[in-house]
């Protein structure tokens, strides 16, 4: 048993019964060790989870980072869409994020920043929107997170449909954009 197997595990432990019922007691059972036998490779729980938080956002760490020349309108939509897809590809995958710190994604962070500060966004909204986006991406997941595990929408008003995640999310994420344009200094901002 490393270090990898046992996230793995406790990802997949996750998936089965939820954010609020994973236990190292279960875990432990599902790896066939003792429970002190994980305090080996996560001193607390707390370590788990931002190790669980950190593996699970990986397809999102591996997306290709933006080039020179790359539209950064359309990469800055495109990075928020990426984080999105990744966070709901895990059960809970918001709600085992929030509030988690991106250590291993410091430099990837950076290039972005670069990117969009190379691009004509001044360096302070560029900061703001990637965390409003980032933020607004992880309510989101959320959400919908919680819509998915709560019974049916049955029994509302006729005249109040049924939310449609990722069009909220699209709409949300064009008026960050629209925000975000207001402020750059790149000649190609306007539409």
């Amino acid at each position: 048993m490393n270090r990898e197997t046992v996230v793995a595990e406790a990802l997949d432990l996750l998936d089965d019964v939820g954010l609020e019922n994973v236990s190292t007691r279960q875990l432990a059972k599902r790896l066939g060790v003792e429970q002190p036998s994980l305090y080996y490779h996560f001193k607390t729980k707390k370590d788990l989870l931002a190790a669980m938080a950190e593996a699970a956002m990986a397809p999102h760490a591996r997306a290709a980072l933006p080039e020179p020349g790359d539209d950064w309108r359309s990469w800055f939509v495109d990075n928020s869409r990426s984080f999105r897809r990744t966070l709901l590809m895990r059960r809970d995958g918001a709600r085992l994020h929030a509030g988690s710190t991106p250590t291993g994604d410091l430099d990837r962070i950076r290039r972005k920043m670069t990117f969009l500060v190379a691009s004509g966004v001044p360096e302070r909204q560029a900061q703001m929107a990637m965390l409003a986006a980032s933020r607004f991406t992880v309510g989101c997941v959320l959400e919908e997170q919680a819509d998915a595990d709560a019974p049916n929408a049955e029994g509302l008003p006729d005249d109040v449909p049924a939310l449609d995640h990722e069009a909220a999310f699209e709409a949300g994420l064009a008026l960050i954009l629209g925000g975000l344009e207001q402020h750059t200094t790149a000649p190609d901002a306007a539409h």
